[in-house]
């Protein structure tokens, strides 16, 4: 059991991170999300031993976008509510790492704090395949595992993601901050 408890930390826990921040996507709601990624390291934990690949990630992804569905699913079934989708507070430091200008750590704050409040607005799975691309730097074939859909549909969902954030983007800051 020691030697399985230690290749599960070597192979999955450095991606618990990654599991929070695609899980703070997913909720828009940071107690929802660490709640989320919780229940996801359990049940990833409990199957470690059928992992076959090599590529823990877009596996512990995968069980973090399940463990939403079923929370969801579990949610409405009893209240009828689907989980809080009303934060719009992302943590700064989860989407932009600021560099050591501090005139650059400024810009980029403001735009982590812009990219923050706009993210929440794109429907779900633009925002998922969004956030798994760009911030997570995840392949389309990982993120077509992940979300269990084809590529082409990774495709299109990230180019009508990125259409729609710069449109978003635009409206809030005009066209000159493109």
């Amino acid at each position: 059991m020691g030697d399985e408890r230690s290749r599960f930390e070597a192979q999955v826990l450095p991606h618990l991170d990654a599991a929070y921040r695609f899980a703070l996507a997913l909720t828009r709601a940071p107690d929802d999300a660490a709640d989320l990624v919780q229940e996801a390291i359990l049940r990833a934990f409990r199957g470690f031993q059928g992992l076959k690949a090599t590529e823990a990630k877009p596996w512990l992804l995968t069980i973090v976008r399940n463990c939403y569905f079923t929370a969801r699913e579990r949610q409405r079934r009893e209240t009828a509510l689907p989980l809080r989708d009303d934060c719009d507070e992302i943590p700064e430091d989860s989407l932009v790492a600021a560099g050591p200008d501090p005139e650059r750590s400024s810009i980029q704050e403001e735009q982590q704090r812009a990219l923050g409040r706009l993210l929440p607005r794109l429907p779900r799975e633009q925002r998922e395949a969004l956030i798994l691309r760009e911030i997570e730097d995840m392949s389309y074939r990982d993120i077509a595992a992940v979300t269990r859909v084809p590529i082409g549909t990774v495709m299109s969902r990230l180019a009508r993601a990125r259409v729609a954030l710069k449109e978003l983007w635009i409206a809030e800051h005009g066209a000159a901050d493109r």
